[in-house]
Formats: structure tokens, C-alpha cells, sequence
């Protein structure tokens, strides 16, 4: 085996997906008569671990190698998680709002009243069940990696800002930061006790600072956007800094994902730099729509590689160039020449192909069918083929 093909064992894959799955009817329905207390934890744990090895199953089937739980023990992406740290709270959000006809509902935010930590494992029963799962259908035999999906530190900081976190408690945002990091490492200790070797930091932050009018909301909550995107970069490294040498980390980052509803545009030029400057294995780039600008940002990890820095070389790019938002689906041609658009600035081998972004980012799923979305993750699969073999 050559080195670029044993580099393609690797994660991330050349046909690769975000992570959240829609929510079968039947969860949903569990789940709703859980909320009302009409059946127990233990009921709603049992239907749970069903919809998840099924999804296991249907992602084995469309061909993919990194497998999910689908995210579907979560209402939200990022809350469940984030709300387990010590400190934090949720509450309602003033910001910018997800582009909706009426509105609706909205997802919360973080606020941080306490010191942060991670004083007890976060979801890592999640992981071990899908690992079982995943080892069932053949595991590493199989080339089958299960792959575990986290919010990134950022998390914490931008929607609420410097206004979202105590300043009784942290006078300093450098003490914040601090916390913030050991309490990742923390929990990315606990996710590698149970076998994770695959972690996905999911990073709105550095997407949804391309846009001015987010830049414009950092101000009102009392930070400077531009210095924002280096220090978020400078975190991630801080809370990777113990990870197991053999764990494969990536980021995703999108400019939202509610109900088929989007926050932020604008390309990637104010952030690139500072994002991949992060000691990370690849980046998910959505890149579905004219809101993520142009291909001519991922010359600056090519740029990276090519001055010898070890902040480019071997990293790859993911590209989201499948929408998640609605149920049309991709040509094969239009994908295979994008993705030709794309090398022009990255070279083919540095090249992914997924999703833009997951199907179900929270409980409620995007505006597509369960057959669109099995129909998409295998145009994925179908083309990455056809690219890389």
C-alpha cells in the first residue's frame, strides 16, 4: 500500500459525514412520552439504544466508514453537553436569531455562573454503547471507526460573549479559558478511556465570525472579533494538548443548522488562518451555499504544507458540499466538479467530501425526508469513489 492510500485509512475519510442523524418517529415518540412522564428513563434508555444500532446498520450500509450515534440521545447539538459542565447554565438567547419565517422557536444559550469543569464523564456512555454497536458490525475488521462529536470549547464564549460570563467569578477571562481547557482535557480523557480514537469538535465560531453582523454582536457583548478567532484556535490546542496520540481529531464548522435555518455568511478569509493554526487532524468547511464564499481560503493551509510548517501538512479538508437543508439531491457531475474547483487551491489528496452539515442538528431535524438523507450520505459515498477510488 502506498502512502497516500494508507493515509486514506485514516480519519477523516474521503467519504465522511457531520453526525446528527433525523430522529426516527418512533424515538420521537418515546422521548415525547418521557417529557411528559408518562414512561421512565429506563424506557426511553431501551428505545435509544434500538434507534442507534439501526442507524449504525444504515450507515454501514450506505457505505461510510466513520460511524455516529446519529446524536440521537440529544436535543440539542450542543447544549446536552455543555450543560453537564460544571458552571454552566442555559438560558434564553438576545443575539442574533436563526433566519425562520415567524420566528419560532430558538435555541438557548450558554451562561457561566460557576468555575467550569468536567467533574463527571460527559456522554461517554454514549460512545461505549455506539463502540459496541460499531464492533458488532465488524469494527476495525470492517474498517469501521465510530466517531464521537463534542461542541468545541468556543461554545462557551461566542453567542453570550464576555457578557454571559460572571464576572464575580472570572474577573480575568484568561482564568476562564484556563478552566475551559482543563475541563476538555478532562472529558476528551474520559471519551479515550472508552475506546474514542475519533473525536469531532463542532465549532460554529469561526463561520459565524466571517459575518458582520455577528462581529457587531461580539462588540455589544463586550469582545473584539477580530482577536476572537485566535484565541478560540489557541483553546482547542490547549484542551487537545493530552489527547491519546493515536485519537484522529477534526472541527466542523457552519453558519448554523436549525430547522433548515441558517445564522451567519460570508467566506472564510477573516478566520482561516487562525483556524488552521489548531492542532487538528482535518476540518469539516461547509461550502453548500454562496454564504460560504468561495474555494480560495484552503490555499492557506496549502500554504501552510508548503512552508513546512506541521500546522499543514497532512491536514485535510472536508467539504461540505452537500446541503442538509433540503431533500433535493446533488448531481454527481455538479459534486465532481466542485470538488475539481476546490483542488485548485488544495491538492486532491488533502481533499474530503461530506455533508455541510448534520441532518439533525437538534431533536426537531431539518426540512428533508429519512430517504433523503440516506439517498445524500450515499451520493457521498458514490463520489468519493468515484474521485479517490
Amino acid at each position: 500500500m502506498n502512502a497516500a492510500n494508507s493515509c486514506a485509512m485514516l480519519p477523516p475519510f474521503r467519504a465522511d459525514h457531520v453526525g446528527s442523524l433525523l430522529r426516527p418517529a418512533a424515538l420521537a415518540a418515546v422521548r415525547a412520552h418521557h417529557k411528559a412522564g408518562e414512561v421512565d428513563a429506563r424506557a426511553l434508555s431501551a428505545a435509544e439504544d434500538e434507534a442507534v444500532a439501526e442507524v449504525v446498520r444504515r450507515q454501514c450500509d450506505a457505505g461510510l466508514r466513520s460511524i455516529t450515534d446519529g446524536e440521537l440521545r440529544r436535543d440539542w447539538w450542543h447544549l446536552d453537553f455543555l450543560g453537564q459542565l460544571d458552571g454552566v447554565q442555559l438560558t434564553a438567547n438576545p443575539g442574533p436569531k436563526f433566519q425562520i419565517a415567524g420566528q419560532g422557536e430558538q435555541p438557548p444559550i450558554t451562561s457561566v455562573t460557576g468555575r467550569v469543569a468536567c467533574s463527571r464523564p460527559i456522554m461517554a456512555g454514549h460512545f461505549a454503547y455506539l463502540k459496541q454497536c460499531v464492533d458488532a458490525a465488524g469494527g476495525a475488521d470492517a474498517g469501521l471507526v465510530p466517531k464521537m462529536t463534542i461542541p468545541s470549547p468556543s461554545m462557551l464564549h461566542l453567542r453570550g460573549g464576555r457578557a454571559a460570563i460572571s464576572r464575580e467569578v472570572y474577573p480575568d477571562l484568561d482564568a476562564f479559558w484556563d478552566d475551559v481547557a482543563a475541563a476538555y482535557r478532562s472529558a476528551i480523557a474520559h471519551l479515550a478511556a472508552v475506546g474514542c480514537r475519533y473525536l469531532q469538535l463542532d465549532d460554529i465560531t469561526f463561520a459565524y465570525l466571517c459575518d458582520p453582523k455577528i462581529q457587531a454582536n461580539c462588540r455589544a457583548n463586550g469582545d473584539d472579533p477580530a482577536a476572537l478567532p485566535a484565541t478560540y484556535a489557541r483553546v482547542i490546542n490547549a484542551a487537545l494538548r493530552d489527547k491519546p496520540v493515536d485519537m484522529h481529531v477534526t472541527i466542523h464548522t457552519c453558519r448554523g443548522n436549525f430547522k433548515s435555518a441558517w445564522v451567519a455568511e460570508g467566506g472564510y478569509d477573516p478566520v482561516v488562518q487562525a483556524m488552521f493554526s489548531t492542532n487538528v487532524d482535518g476540518y469539516f468547511m461547509e461550502f453548500d451555499s454562496a454564504r460560504a464564499g468561495g474555494f480560495e481560503p484552503l490555499a492557506a493551509l496549502r500554504d501552510r504544507a508548503a512552508a513546512g510548517g506541521a500546522s499543514g501538512a497532512g491536514k485535510r479538508v472536508v467539504l461540505g458540499l452537500v446541503t442538509t437543508k433540503v431533500g433535493e439531491l446533488e448531481a454527481s457531475d455538479t459534486l465532481r466538479r466542485r470538488i475539481d474547483e476546490a483542488a485548485r487551491f488544495l491538492p486532491l489528496e488533502q481533499l474530503c467530501l461530506s455533508p455541510q452539515c448534520g441532518f439533525s442538528s437538534t431533536h426537531h431535524g431539518n426540512a428533508l425526508s429519512h430517504e433523503d438523507q440516506w439517498r445524500k450520505l450515499e451520493r457521498v459515498v458514490e463520489v468519493a469513489r468515484a474521485v479517490w477510488g
